[in-house]
């Protein structure tokens, strides 16, 4: 990942800080959005493809920072950054999967080093996120009976074991095989296997494996 394709976000009710950790941030190659308001944040971040972090306060005006985490689900890694922090809050944010718990004032340096580890992540996430999008575009393409056909195939069955259970013949399953294999885009069982288990089919490599 570039620096310039990474995004940061910044929520803080101080219009100081933002400005002062816009230009930090910015300063080390990142692109960065601020804000004043979980509120105003929670529009914004729902149009972002790129890999992203959140250096969020823990006092905000309208949602607590720890509620916001709670909203966001893990969406993106957050980096906590407040004066009002204790051991009991940290905890529970680094329970609920914050990156880090930074104090202000904080070192730039400590800082940097907390936005490039949780935009590695992100980074980490996003590849994962693009894969199965593309997975499950490739599946939609498949006809329902191709999808039968799959499913069968990844279980390891012959072609005609697939027709026996799929009540036609084997030259027909032949013809669905090498439709499923073209729309799947691999040239192999082995990758069509790890495709479907990716896409959630019912643990296609479990059940190939064991057969």
């Amino acid at each position: 990942m570039n620096d310039c394709d990474a995004l940061v976000f910044v929520v803080d009710d101080d219009d100081s800080v933002r400005r002062a950790l816009g230009r930090l941030i910015q300063s080390a190659g990142y692109r960065v959005q601020t804000f004043g308001s979980a509120r105003e944040f929670l529009d914004a971040m729902r149009s972002v493809a790129s890999p992203a972090c959140l250096i969020l306060d823990v006092r905000l005006p309208d949602i607590d920072g720890l509620e916001l985490q709670g909203e966001l689900k893990a969406a993106l890694p957050i980096i906590f950054l407040t004066g009002n922090g204790n051991i009991a809050m940290t905890a529970r944010a680094m329970k609920a999967g914050a990156t880090d718990f930074l104090t202000k004032p904080v070192n730039d340096t400590d800082l940097l080093r907390a936005v490039c580890a949780a935009l590695e992540r992100a980074a980490q996430t996003h590849a994962v996120r693009c894969e199965l999008d593309a997975i499950h575009l490739r599946v939609e393409r498949l006809t329902p009976r191709e999808r039968e056909v799959m499913m069968l195939v990844v279980r390891g069955l012959l072609n005609k074991q697939v027709a026996e259970e799929l009540g036609t013949v084997e030259k027909t399953i032949k013809v669905h095989r090498a439709r499923v294999m073209a729309k799947m885009e691999v040239t192999s069982l082995a990758q069509l296997v790890r495709l479907a288990d990716r896409a959630g089919f019912g643990g296609a490599a479990e059940l190939y494996a064991s057969r």
